[in-house]
């Protein structure tokens, strides 16, 4: 039998698939470390990571399914690999790191982006970028380059986090055009590395990695790279993206109006569009997707939700209950509308579609003689609920129809009052699939041959339900109502 391996690179912890590479059966998955890979934050608002830790979890995670389904690494034929976006990671000419990796969720480059989108003009970035700068991996690396020089002058290459976990596999620096987008180095309108960009940060596009097609033989795993890793010398790297296009992709999400969504720490939505018009690029993010081709315009619209799964399980950990089903259970005792209790649940940081507004978490109107957690459970799951709606109401505004959304099972999505909150308040099917990020980065090493229609058969048997809108949902506009009036007049304050 032969088998396809893919890698989802996080910033808490690496998964490893495995699956049948002709029928895509899922064989198993590892998950490593045990415990959650560190983030260090040596200063208020950084967040760094050590990429050769990245790398040795990695090859402990692939020789322990090896192991554990005792194959032999030559039944490997192929590799894919989805990441986290966003991040810095930078190496001198004789490959070395020079420093940790500066990560998604770093904010130290937030002032250089805005300054960026100042000075080269909101219509160039809207025209040209699809994007703000923002706090992206170009501004992270003209961080570097103006508070770090001498390390930028030993620069050979930067890379974004799969780009780095590739090039220990082969000894080959490369990269994609979708991870370009994703650090905002893409000229949408010229496609091509943004001249504009790199010349007014100063940044040489030596730097810049080659690119190589998202679905091709990127490279092949070198003779250092398989006594490492356990796989054998000479198996292809066939594919790479970054999480959240690898999740619209393990969705089978690649056509104009499907949507992704995910409901785990953070909420996101991951709209396809081919219009390269935008409206919001400062609260929505547009991607090069994983199916682009330079005559057919595949984007991916991507909207944040900082404060989605954090928020519930705050209150997992501060109140006196043992588990989420619990929690839910005791929600469905109690009214659509939590009766006048109302949760803004953004306590995770800044929120990019408040327009970088921190308002924190708000609990407003609490009765203490009426309410009682179980109100607590049935806000928070509403208020996260009402917050994926008013995003895609953003995204609705910056030209997406959705006409299939799409989730993997989620904790979240494994709430009815969540899911069902969300299906009758945009009006829209949910269909949630048991897949994963990196099934489906294993699963898109068979693209190769850009055969979407036999990849779409291997996410069919993944389908274990689908959420339709409620018809009685008077009770819900008019709680939307109410919690959007709140976010309104708190957003009035900041």
């Amino acid at each position: 039998m032969k088998y396809l391996l893919g890698i989802d690179l996080g910033s808490s912890s690496i998964k490893i698939a495995l699956i049948e590479k002709t029928s895509g059966k899922s064989i198993g998955i590892v998950q490593e470390p045990e415990t959650e890979m560190s983030i260090e934050a040596i200063q208020k608002g950084w967040a760094e990571q050590d990429p050769e830790a990245w790398w040795n979890i990695t090859c402990t995670g692939i020789k322990k399914i090896i192991t554990q389904h005792n194959i032999s690494s030559e039944s490997i034929e192929g590799i894919g690999i989805a990441y986290q976006m966003h991040g810095l990671v930078l190496i001198d000419k004789q490959g070395d790191l020079l420093r940790k990796a500066i990560i998604w969720c770093d904010s130290r480059a937030v002032e250089v982006g805005k300054n960026t989108y100042k000075k080269i003009g909101e219509k160039y970035c809207n025209e040209y970028l699809l994007n703000s700068p923002a706090n992206f991996t170009v501004s992270k690396l003209a961080w570097v380059k103006e508070n770090e020089p001498e390390l930028y002058e030993k620069t050979y290459k930067f890379m974004l986090p799969g780009d780095y976990i590739a090039y220990r596999f082969s000894n080959k620096i490369n990269t994609t055009v979708s991870g370009l987008s994703e650090g905002v180095f893409w000229d949408f309108k010229n496609d091509e590395t943004s001249q504009v960009l790199l010349e007014h940060h100063g940044i040489n596009k030596n730097l810049i990695p080659d690119i190589v097609e998202t679905f091709s033989i990127q490279s092949h795993v070198s003779k250092k790279g398989a006594q490492e890793s356990g796989l054998s010398e000479g198996t292809p790297i066939l594919y790479r993206a970054g999480d959240q296009p690898n999740n619209a992709l393990s969705l089978n999400v690649f056509n104009v109006g499907e949507v992704a969504t995910t409901g785990g720490t953070s909420g996101v939505m991951y709209a396809v569009t081919d219009s390269l018009s935008v409206k919001e690029c400062e609260r929505v993010n547009n991607f090069v997707h994983v199916n682009y081709e330079k005559d057919q315009k595949r984007i991916g619209k991507l909207l944040c939700v900082n404060s989605a799964g954090i928020q519930y399980r705050w209150l997992l950990n501060n109140l006196d209950v043992d588990n989420y089903t619990e929690m839910n259970a005791l929600a469905s005792t109690i009214p659509v509308g939590s009766e006048g209790l109302v949760i803004l649940p953004f306590g995770n940081g800044a929120e990019r579609m408040l327009s970088n507004k921190n308002i924190g978490t708000q609990i407003l109107h609490l009765d203490l003689n009426r309410h009682h957690k179980g109100h607590l459970y049935r806000a928070a799951l509403e208020g996260i609920a009402f917050s994926f709606v008013y995003g895609f109401e953003i995204m609705r505004s910056d030209g997406v129809q959705p006409k299939v959304i799409r989730t993997g099972n989620d904790n979240l999505f494994r709430s009815e009052i969540f899911s069902e909150t969300i299906a009758t308040l945009i009006k829209s099917e949910i269909e949630i699939y048991d897949t994963t990020g990196a099934i489906g980065a294993a699963r898109a090493c068979t693209l190769i041959e850009k055969d979407f229609e036999k990849f779409s058969s291997f996410i069919k048997t993944d389908l274990i339900n689908t959420i339709t809108p409620k018809k009685n949902k008077e009770a819900l506009i008019e709680a939307y109502g109410n919690w959007k009036y709140h976010l309104n007049l708190t957003l009035k304050q900041y």
